[in-house]
C-alpha cells in the first residue's frame, strides 16, 4: 500500500496488508481553466490516499459529466478522457476500498438527484450511524431509487440520497438540514451544475483545505494537492463548516459546533510528508518524532537506516538527535505496484525481497537502528529483521516512530482487527522476541502527541489509546458490510465498451452510471471481531 510519499511502504510482503489510507478528495471552481486536467493533478497529488480507482466529474453549468474506472489515476485518464470533461466545476476523487466491493461500481464520485438537477459527490472519511441515516432515506423516499436501488452499499451513497431533497429547497438548503445528522468522519467535495460546496465533520477527524487560484477556488484533501496545480493555500476547511462557491463568489455557514478531533495518524503516516495540517508540517513533525524517539530510546549503534519510504522523515530526526550516522541500508523497487500477479513459491519464501533489498556492504558488522512508522501485525518488521541479519549486521536495533497501536479506526483508516494487532495483548519485550529484534523502542504518546504541536484535546488518537471522540454506536449498526444484501451482486461494466465509462447526466436524471465508496474502515464485518481480545500473535 501507498506511504505518506504515495509508494509501497507497509505491504512489503506477499499478502501482508498494512493500515488502508483514507480516500482523497479534490475540487476546483474556475472559468476559463481546464477544470478536468487541474482535478487530475490535484488527483496525482492526492494518490498516496487511495490507489485502487479514480472518477471526475465536470460541469458546464447546463450538465454534469463524470469519467471513472478501476487503477491509478495516471491509468484511469488520458488526454481524450480530460478532453471529453468540459466545463468550469469538477469533483474528483481517488478510493482505496477497504471492502471486497473492488468493483467499478463503487468508484466515485456518486450521483445523484436533486430537486432541481444533478449533485456529483466525493467522499472522505467513514460514518458511523449509516444505519440510521438509511432509514431516514427509506423515510423520506419510499420509492428507493438511484444508486442505492442498483445495489450501492457504501454511506457515501447513503448521503447522495439524502441530498435529493424536495422542491422547496435548494440544494444547499438541504445540505444545511442533512450535515448535522451525519455521524463521523467526513470531507465531502460536491456540486450540482452551478456550485461548488465543501463540507468538514465538527470534529475534522479528515484534512480539508481551501486554496486560490487567479480565475477560481480549489478544496482539496491536502495542502500538496494546492501546490501541484498552482493554488495558493488560504485556509483549512473548518470542522463543522459549508463553502459553497460559485458566480457571486464564495459564501460560508456553519452547521454544527466545533470539536476538534484530528486524526494523529495523519501525522505519523498518512498524509504527504509535503503537506501542512493544522499549521504543522507534516515532515518537520515526523522528523520531531524520530528526535523525541532518540531522547527516549538510545542505544549504542553505528548506523541509523529508515524502512522505505514512511520511516524516513523520522529516521533523519532519530539520527540528528542521537548522533549516529544516518544511512540508505536498503534499496526499494519503487515500480512494484498493487500486483495481482501473486509470487511464485520459490519468490514468496523471499518475501520482502521482493520491495526491498538490503545495501550489504553498508550494513554488514553494523550495529543498525532501524526506523519505522508504525507496528501492525508484525510480520514485515520479522522478515526485515531477519533479512538484515542475513545481510551481515551485527545487531538490529528497532525504533518505531508512535506508540503501539491496539485499537480499529472506526473513522476512515483500515487497520487490522484487535486481535490481528501484534501489540494487543503482548508487551513490548514479547513483541521484540517476536520480530526478532536486540531491542525495541516505541515513542510514547506524550512525544508523538508533541510533534505535532497540537493541544491533545484537539487529536483523535483513538487507534493508540481506545478512547473514540465520536460516539460508536451498537455492535449491529457497524461493519464494512453494514448495507450489502445476501445474494446481491454489483453489475459488471462491459469489458469491451470503453464508452460506458463516461456517463452524460442531464439535470433532471438520477446519474444511473455512477456508485461510490465512503472508504468504511476495517478488514471485518463484525464490530465485536473489530475490538475482540484474541489472542494477536496466533498468525506471527
Amino acid at each position: 500500500m501507498a506511504g505518506g510519499d504515495g509508494r509501497l511502504s507497509h505491504d512489503l510482503l506477499p499478502g501482508e496488508k498494512g493500515p488502508q489510507d483514507a480516500c482523497g478528495v479534490f475540487g476546483v471552481w474556475a472559468p476559463g481553466e481546464e477544470v478536468a486536467k487541474l482535478s487530475y493533478f490535484g488527483l496525482y497529488a492526492l494518490q498516496h490516499r487511495g490507489q485502487e480507482s479514480a472518477g471526475i466529474a465536470t460541469s458546464d453549468g447546463s450538465k454534469i459529466l463524470i469519467y471513472k474506472d478501476m487503477g491509478l489515476v495516471s491509468q484511469v485518464f488520458n488526454e481524450n478522457a480530460l478532453n471529453s470533461l468540459p466545463g468550469h466545476i469538477a469533483v474528483g476523487h481517488t478510493r482505496y476500498s477497504t471492502t471486497g466491493a473492488s468493483s467499478w461500481q463503487n468508484a466515485q464520485p456518486t450521483l445523484g438527484r436533486t430537486s432541481s438537477g444533478t449533485v456529483a459527490l466525493g467522499h472522505n472519511g467513514n460514518l458511523t450511524n449509516t444505519a440510521e441515516l438509511m432509514q431516514l432515506v427509506h423515510e423520506r423516499y419510499p420509492q428507493l431509487d438511484g444508486e442505492l436501488s442498483r445495489g450501492n452499499t457504501t454511506d457515501t451513497a447513503v448521503v447522495t440520497a439524502l441530498l435529493t431533497g424536495d422542491l422547496d429547497h435548494t440544494l444547499e438548503a438541504t445540505a444545511v438540514e442533512v450535515l448535522p445528522k451525519l455521524r463521523g468522519a467526513f470531507c465531502l467535495v460536491f456540486m450540482d451544475e452551478h456550485t461548488l460546496y465543501a463540507a468538514r465533520d465538527p470534529q475534522g477527524v479528515r484534512p480539508l483545505v481551501l486554496g486560490r487560484l487567479e480565475r477560481g477556488w480549489v478544496v482539496a484533501s491536502e495542502t500538496a494537492a494546492l501546490d501541484i496545480v498552482g493554488a495558493s493555500f488560504v485556509r483549512e476547511v473548518e470542522p463543522g463548516e459549508l463553502i459553497a462557491i460559485d458566480e457571486n463568489g464564495l459564501r460560508t455557514q456553519r452547521f454544527a459546533t466545533e470539536k476538534r478531533a484530528g486524526c494523529v495518524f495523519e501525522y505519523v503516516y498518512l498524509a504527504r510528508p509535503d503537506t501542512t495540517i493544522a499549521g504543522r508540517g507534516v515532515y518537520e513533525a515526523r522528523v520531531e518524532m524520530g528526535r523525541q524517539l532518540a531522547r527516549e530510546h538510545a542505544v549504542e549503534a553505528d548506523l541509523v537506516i529508515p524502512t522505505p519510504e514512511s520511516g524516513t522523515p523520522a529516521a533523519i530526526g532519530y539520527a540528528q538527535a542521537s548522533g549516529i550516522p544516518f544511512g540508505q541500508g536498503l534499496v526499494k523497487n519503487s515500480y512494484v505496484g498493487r500486483t495481482f500477479i501473486q509470487p511464485s513459491q520459490t519468490i514468496r519464501q523471499r518475501g520482502i525481497k521482493l520491495k526491498l533489498n538490503p545495501l550489504k556492504e553498508v550494513i554488514k558488522g553494523k550495529r543498525l537502528v532501524v526506523v519505522d512508522d508504525s507496528i501492525v501485525r508484525g510480520n514485515t518488521q520479522r522478515a526485515l529483521v531477519s533479512m538484515l541479519r542475513e545481510a551481515g549486521a551485527a545487531e538490529v536495533h528497532v525504533r518505531i516512530s508512535s506508540p503501539p497501536i491496539t485499537w480499529p479506526c472506526f473513522y476512515g483508516i483500515d487497520f487490522a482487527s484487535r486481535a490481528e494487532l501484534i501489540a494487543t495483548g503482548l508487551g513490548v519485550d514479547e513483541v521484540r522476541q517476536s520480530i526478532g529484534a536486540d531491542s525495541l523502542g516505541y515513542l510514547s504518546e506524550d512525544g508523538m502527541i508533541a510533534a505535532t504541536d497540537q493541544p491533545r484535546e484537539r487529536l483523535c488518537t483513538a487507534c493508540f489509546t481506545g478512547v473514540y471522540p465520536i460516539e460508536l454506536p451498537d455492535a449491529h449498526h457497524l461493519g464494512k458490510n453494514l448495507l450489502e444484501r445476501p445474494g446481491d451482486k454489483a453489475d459488471e461494466r462491459p469489458v469491451d465498451d470503453p464508452a460506458a465509462r463516461a456517463a452524460e447526466v442531464a439535470p433532471t436524471d438520477t446519474g444511473a452510471d455512477a456508485t461510490s465508496d465512503g472508504c468504511e474502515p476495517g478488514p471485518d464485518s463484525e464490530y465485536e471481531r473489530l475490538l475482540s481480545f484474541g489472542d494477536p500473535g496466533r498468525q506471527e
